[in-house]
């Protein structure tokens, strides 16, 4: 961004904050919502933000760039132990939803309700994304209809048993008594503060 005027990277960072993995609206609608003189204007910023690959097109349609979406990874580690000193070198530029494959449309984002999964560290309120499949492999964290009930569990099968294994001491083994079916299994989590 670097190479934008303050005006552009405003502009840019009001439709990040507008949008975001949506498409972009039509010329007029963007002209209207950031009051531009004339569609010529928005062109013009547009094409700022395209040059700058903090726009990308897909299918005909503008959207922001995945990439331009994200939060900067820095390739220092944060000790959960003692403290340390962090640099400032950035390793690159990430993006949840592509860490988290949220732009494929096998997959979708629940929040966790309950207490049944926190010794693996998913407690309520957390966002957990699912990769929908009828499939899943033992220690799998999956979401799961279990007799008419949808939980999120660890899949566990051995021979031709297969059971729902909560992470919480305070709970039993779940065992379908007419069907279990898997919905996704788990690709990771999210919390806020």
């Amino acid at each position: 961004m670097k190479d934008l005027t303050t005006k552009q990277k405003e502009f840019f960072n009001q439709l990040k904050q507008n949008y975001g993995a949506e498409a972009l609206p039509s010329l007029e609608t963007i002209r209207q919502n950031f009051n531009f003189k004339s569609r010529n204007s928005v062109v013009q910023y547009l094409n700022a933000l395209k040059i700058s690959n903090l726009l990308e097109e897909r299918s005909g349609r503008l959207y922001v760039a995945n990439a331009a979406r994200g939060a900067f990874l820095f390739d220092t580690k944060v000790r959960a132990g003692f403290a340390n000193a962090l640099d400032d070198s950035v390793e690159k530029l990430i993006s949840f939803d592509e860490e988290l494959s949220l732009n494929s449309p096998s997959v979708c984002v629940f929040k966790v309700a309950g207490d049944s999964m926190v010794e693996l560290g998913i407690y309520e309120g957390d966002y957990v994304s699912i990769r929908k499949t009828g499939e899943a492999k033992d220690k799998d964290i999956v979401l799961a209809n279990i007799d008419g009930i949808f939980t999120l569990k660890t899949y566990r099968k051995k021979d031709s048993k297969v059971w729902l294994e909560p992470a919480n001491s305070a709970y039993k083994n779940l065992y379908p008594k007419t069907s279990l079916t898997i919905f996704g299994v788990a690709t990771g989590i999210a919390r806020k503060f």
